[in-house]
């Protein structure tokens, strides 16, 4: 039997779904639509090995509808039209045997690949499933999202993942006929980055390398087995996110060589150059913010860049734009202001709009006295009022205060010649 693994014992039924229980448990979300046969149009959104194409077929069994498959990497907009085609033909609109249509890795569709999926959906010719592991507000047209309920799985823990391995070797057809001892699981669990896929691979991997029906699998043993060269750049697990934050962390501490060591080691490892240059806008901000406004030019600029250009050219741009990131003087000021301000409405809530600042477009506002001692603010030399633009109850609240650069230290003069000690009392 050629068939890896995870393929070998995928399971048919959500009884025997590992997994995911905020969905498909017995209280889960999709569970009752599941069993009901009355299945949205929907985005399944989670990392690799999940699932989610298990939980597509599972739907279409336990529905018994028709199930059609496409693949966003190989796919066209003819492919899209032509299966559209035979679903309509294979069920009736808007019944509980509407045909699915599932679409793996639907964030590669290009937006007229999307397009020609608007129609079917919303006329009922098919039911959609789109599985995806990014970001569908980021890959999915706001036409078809809308048209989609968006469903979140996972990461596998720990007892998913012990449970898929004592799975597999107790219904599996080729495993069962081995002895294995699973002594210890840690490497195993480790390795997988929570992908259950990878650790059915790693796993069968292991016992296959051991001569004889007779293994104990242990930490040693599969570190020993498994090549150091297969444990690749997760886009999704956990070093996923430790090489992000050093990237960032390298770029916020001004080490333009760290930045850029970080930078490629993801796109060695394949990272989304969507990804990385979205990071690099929020750093802009962020880390950056009023000491340098035009790092967020820059950073957008940037974006928009990589967008249209894709790899390998959009390296270069990633490269320059991380540099100039990580040697511009920083500020975290609008970032804390932003925190601070939050803060206060959650403590506060919804106080009322001062009376002078709300607009008055009908006479009865106009006579409870909206917009009353409002002072336009062109009509006074260099732009000053003396008015106040908080609440009551907060007044003299100070959300901003400037970074110690060049550049704040100006804002910061202009805040203290505009508003004397106001937001800056004397102690």
């Amino acid at each position: 039997m050629n068939e890896p693994l995870a393929e070998r014992i995928r399971p048919k039924s959500l009884e025997d779904y590992i997994s995911q229980s905020h969905l498909v448990g017995e209280n889960g979300s999709l569970t009752q639509q599941i069993k009901r046969g009355i299945i949205p149009s929907l985005i399944l959104w989670g990392p690799p090995g999940t699932g989610k194409t298990t939980l597509a077929n599972i739907i279409a069994n336990e529905s018994d509808r028709p199930f059609y498959i496409l693949s966003a990497i190989n796919s066209g907009v003819k492919d899209v039209r032509e299966v559209i085609e035979k679903a309509k033909k294979s069920g009736g609109l808007f019944t509980a045997k509407n045909p699915i249509l599932f679409i793996d890795e639907i964030h590669r569709f290009s937006k007229s690949q999307q397009d020609s999926l608007l129609a079917a959906v919303e006329k009922g010719w098919v039911t959609l499933i789109g599985a995806t592991t990014e970001n569908p507000s980021f890959e999915v047209i706001p036409a078809l999202l809308s048209r989609c309920q968006v469903y979140i799985l996972n990461a596998f823990g720990k007892e998913d993942l012990e449970n898929l391995l004592k799975r597999a070797l107790k219904e599996d057809s080729i495993l069962s006929k081995k002895k294995v001892d699973l002594k210890e699981t840690e490497a195993l669990l480790k390795l997988s980055g929570g992908d259950g896929r990878k650790l059915l691979n790693i796993f069968e991997l292991v016992i296959n390398s051991v001569d004889g029906d007779t293994v104990e699998i242990t930490n040693e043993l599969v570190l020993a087995r498994v090549q150091k060269n297969t444990v690749l750049y997760d886009k999704t697990g956990e070093q996923h996110y430790d090489i992000i934050s050093a990237f960032i962390k390298s770029i916020r501490g001004s080490d333009p060589n760290g930045a850029v060591y970080w930078l490629a080691r993801m796109i060695e490892g394949g990272e989304d150059v969507k990804f990385i240059a979205r990071r690099l806008l929020i750093s802009a901000s962020e880390d950056i913010g009023l000491a340098n406004p035009t790092a967020l030019v820059i950073a957008n600029n940037a974006f928009q860049a990589v967008t249209t250009i894709g790899y390998p050219e959009a390296r270069i741009i990633l490269s320059q734009c991380a540099i100039y990131l990580a040697t511009s003087p920083k500020s975290n000021a609008s970032y804390m202001a932003i925190n601070k301000a939050q803060q206060k409405v959650r403590e506060t809530g919804d106080l009322s709009v001062p009376l002078p600042l709300r607009n008055a477009p009908t006479k009865l506002m106009k006579d409870l006295g909206y917009g009353d001692e409002y002072k336009y603010a062109h009509d006074y030399q260099n732009n000053f009022v003396s008015m106040e633009f908080l609440p009551e109850e907060i007044i003299g609240t100070n959300f901003y205060e400037p970074g110690n650069n060049s550049r704040e230290k100006g804002i910061k003069e202009f805040i203290s010649n505009r508003w004397k000690d106001k937001y800056n009392p004397k102690t």
